[in-house]
């Protein structure tokens, strides 16, 4: 095979938005350095745009008695008790009686609304857009670092900036994992490195304004933004895509982020039943706003369109390449070597294992970073089953309990 042709099949894999969006990065940082604007400089400038008595906490929850009070408790270091709202969306265990006993406010529904339906019902009730400025929104086993709101809070100096997008890393893994865990933590932990340094500081950088998803696990929003948005909108699966899409939608203003800012930790699969059921979750979910939404003129829907692109001709090609190469070994037909698939697929991906072993001093990521193509393959059969999911199946948006573990402080 020529050799570009293996250059066209690496591009496939990373993407033309990788590159592209980590030159943006880089260019933005650079000028950060120069203008020192970063936000833990802003953040220790005199007087931040909002205080934290000025910010919301809301929590929406479901039967999340193992995790939730070690989320609130992350909340109290931040803000007081009294601006600390839970939903407890249609809970048959100890979620309502654990808020309660903590002192924040607590709502309880009956019966389960689904995340979004909790989100909205909780705004309303709590009058979050009359009391406060920012509303940050927590999943129920997210931990918030003692500096979010210090890092986090400095990104709406600009009076264009209605919502910042949380930087999302794993909780430490300090137990001994087989090694299947061992895969799923380090993996997701990849994904949130490459995602989040190499695309999405790039994509939040002024000129562009392109982020296409503020993560509800803990992410911060102008209350004011909030009567425009529809939090609960009908047959979705997740809100937080939907959310974005709606501020670049009805051009409410722009989302930041930035790597050193408004960090907090979630809990992430550990087993592949729960890998695979949250991962379809998010997807659908990523094809269902899309499909509510359309493509729309601008910036922002021509890289979302890139994206879907990318997105789609990558998981063709892994999960096509290996029975081509199959096929071409077993016929004279020479379509694709496994010195092809090896240059062309496997180090691509290595490359992005590197960079974020390197970047998280993590140099056991190197080792299990091997089998990080498995998971890709895995992710890609998932991408195009819930595509078609998605304009051929309705979800209610109610959810079941998510899986928790018990996780040393």
């Amino acid at each position: 095979m020529e050799p570009w042709t293996i250059l066209v099949i690496g591009l496939l894999i990373l993407g033309i938005s990788t590159p592209l969006w980590t030159t943006v990065g880089l260019l933005r940082r650079i000028g950060e350095l120069q203008n020192a604007s970063s936000p833990r400089h802003l953040a220790r400038r005199a007087e931040n745009p909002v205080t934290p008595s000025q910010v919301a906490v809301l929590i929406a929850a479901h039967n999340e008695e193992l995790v939730i009070s070690e989320t609130i408790a992350s909340a109290l270091m931040l803000v007081p008790a009294g601006n600390i709202h839970v939903v407890s969306d249609g809970s048959s265990d100890n979620t309502a009686d654990i808020a309660n006993a903590a002192g924040v406010n607590c709502l309880e529904l009956f019966p389960n609304r689904g995340k979004a339906g909790a989100l909205a019902a909780g705004i309303e009730y709590f009058d979050l857009v009359n009391n406060y400025e920012v509303m940050l929104l927590l999943d129920a086993d997210t931990r918030l670092t003692p500096d979010y709101l210090k890092t986090g809070l400095p990104l709406f100096t600009a009076p264009d900036v209605v919502a910042v997008a949380g930087r999302a890393k794993s909780l430490p893994d300090r137990g001994r994992r087989n090694p299947v865990a061992r895969i799923l933590l380090t993996y997701r932990e990849r994904l949130y490195t490459a995602v989040q340094l190499l695309l999405k500081y790039g994509q939040a950088s002024g000129p562009a304004n392109v982020v296409n998803i503020v993560p509800g696990f803990a992410s911060m929003y102008r209350t004011r933004i909030l009567p425009e948005i529809d939090v609960a909108a009908p047959g979705l699966l997740i809100e937080d895509f939907n959310m974005t899409f709606e501020v670049h939608a009805k051009k409410l203003g722009r989302i930041e982020f930035h790597p050193s800012a408004a960090i907090a930790y979630t809990q992430d699969p550990d087993n592949l039943g729960d890998y695979v059921r949250q991962m379809r979750r998010w997807q659908l979910g990523f094809w269902q706003t899309v499909r509510r939404h359309g493509m729309h003129r601008g910036l922002f829907w021509t890289v979302l369109l890139l994206h879907i692109v990318e997105l789609i001709s990558a998981s063709l090609v892994l999960i096509l390449a290996i029975p081509i190469v199959i096929f071409s070994q077993l016929t004279d037909v020479s379509l694709l070597r496994p010195q092809d698939l090896l240059i062309g697929v496997m180090l691509p991906d290595y490359l992005l294992t590197v960079f974020a072993a390197c970047f998280l001093r993590r140099p056991s990521m190197l080792l299990w970073g091997l089998t990080y193509p498995l998971m890709r393959l895995l992710d890609s059969f998932i991408c195009l089953a819930t595509l078609a999911q998605a304009w051929t199946r309705t979800t209610t948006g109610t959810w079941a309990s998510p899986t928790r573990r018990l996780q040393p402080s």
